[in-house]
């Protein structure tokens, strides 16, 4: 294997309190931020939940000279759309998908749902349908109302297709309206929640893989580091006010898979040299393990991070959530692999000991049982140096 660092010496374990620090810090701060942002009166919500989440309309328009995602941004911000979504449709080329929060209307400001609209008013409609969407009257429903203000920005390009008849048919018009969509609360409630137990799920089954094939005191350090890495990029999108989509629900659970891997290399190396090594102590073990390991983080780490990188760069708007969990994720995943998991297991480790050590000093002297390793029994060193 390729070997960056020949004889790397770093007293890793020496640095947990420091590292230990750094965590506690990033995760206070994203904590004060949303709590401080959810608590106060009209502030914003703790986290910038997109379409996916809170709910919205969905418009699919097409053009005869299709313009740029930021020029169809720029209209609908000019409308007072904050933040909306735009893709480029996947099989036509000139259609494009908009998706805008959820428009207040209403006497009491209340959000109108898709649930809401009549069994004859479908929320999803064709060409045949939109004469009745332009007809209806501003505000009846949730997907007129985001209808109206989209066909508002749109005009800025030109005017839109006279309905019920084809574009190609109408040569004045600049575009059409062949679709909406809409995503209400109550359908944003269930994706949040099964977001969330998506992730839970993901972790309990690394979990028991882990405990499993290593010992569990692994398993709970790797958990509390893939736990901190989720916490610490949602810290950063609360901080910053970076929008949530599914987008960045898979972005998450690919940290989850991202980081458990690094600590899983680290993890199977510790368990060599403890079978190589039995007369050192456990901190000089996992100090040598991460330093041997340290070439491949680096050389894995790295390639994955300029990737990354390249997404944040290069990869527009429709993928900045994405590509910035990614970001902050595969940074706090490297790091975590070293001053988490690592330090984390050899606490418990040591604790352990200690335990067993009042059990059988009395019949083996000095020859304490080690907890684990690799389900062996082996003779258990002191953590300290």
């Amino acid at each position: 294997m390729f070997q960056i660092f020949t004889n790397l010496n770093i007293d890793w374990m020496g640095l947990r309190k420091p590292f230990v620090f750094i965590s506690i810090a990033l995760l206070l701060a994203g904590l004060i931020s949303a709590a401080g942002r959810q608590l106060t009166p009209g502030g914003t919500d703790a986290f910038n939940l997109g379409v996916d989440f809170q709910g919205g309309t969905v418009i699919t328009a097409k053009f005869k000279q299709k313009p740029g995602p930021d020029e169809i941004r720029a209209a609908l911000n000019s409308v007072g759309v904050n933040e909306p979504i735009i893709q480029d449709s996947t099989d036509k080329t000139d259609e494009v998908l908009i998706k805008i929060p959820l428009v207040v209307g209403g006497e009491n400001g209340e959000p109108a749902a898709a649930e809401s609209q009549p069994a004859e008013q479908p929320a999803t409609d064709a060409n045949a349908n939109t004469a009745a969407a332009v007809a209806a009257p501003t505000g009846s429903t949730q997907v007129d109302r985001g209808r109206q203000i989209v066909k508002s920005a749109l005009d800025s390009f030109g005017r839109e297709a006279t309905p019920g008849t084809q574009l190609a048919q109408d040569p004045e018009a600049a575009y059409q309206i062949v679709g909406t969509d809409s995503v209400g609360p109550i359908a944003g409630k269930q994706l949040r929640d099964a977001a969330v137990i998506a992730t839970l799920l993901g972790m309990i089954g690394m979990l028991l893989f882990i405990a499993f094939r290593y010992d569990w005191t692994y398993a709970a350090g790797a958990v509390i580091a893939v736990f901190h890495d989720v916490l610490v990029t949602l810290a950063f999108f609360s901080l910053f006010q970076w929008e949530i989509s599914l987008t960045v629900l898979a972005a998450l659970l690919t940290l989850v898979g991202f980081s458990v891997n690094d600590s899983i290399v680290i993890f199977d190396r510790i368990r060599e040299n403890l079978n190589l090594n039995r007369t050192d102590s456990l901190y000089n073990l996992t100090n040598k393990s991460i330093n041997q390991t340290m070439s491949r983080t680096i050389i894995t780490n790295g390639l994955t991070f300029l990737a990354v990188l390249a997404l944040v760069l290069f990869g527009g708007e429709v993928l900045r959530g994405f590509s910035l969990a990614l970001f902050v994720g595969s940074i706090a995943g490297t790091y975590s692999t070293i001053a988490i998991a690592s330090p984390i297991s050899i606490w418990w480790q040591s604790k352990l000991g200690r335990a067993e050590m009042k059990d059988v000093q009395a019949e083996k002297g000095s020859g304490e049982k080690m907890a684990s390793a690799s389900r062996r029994s082996v003779t258990r060193r002191p953590v300290t140096r």
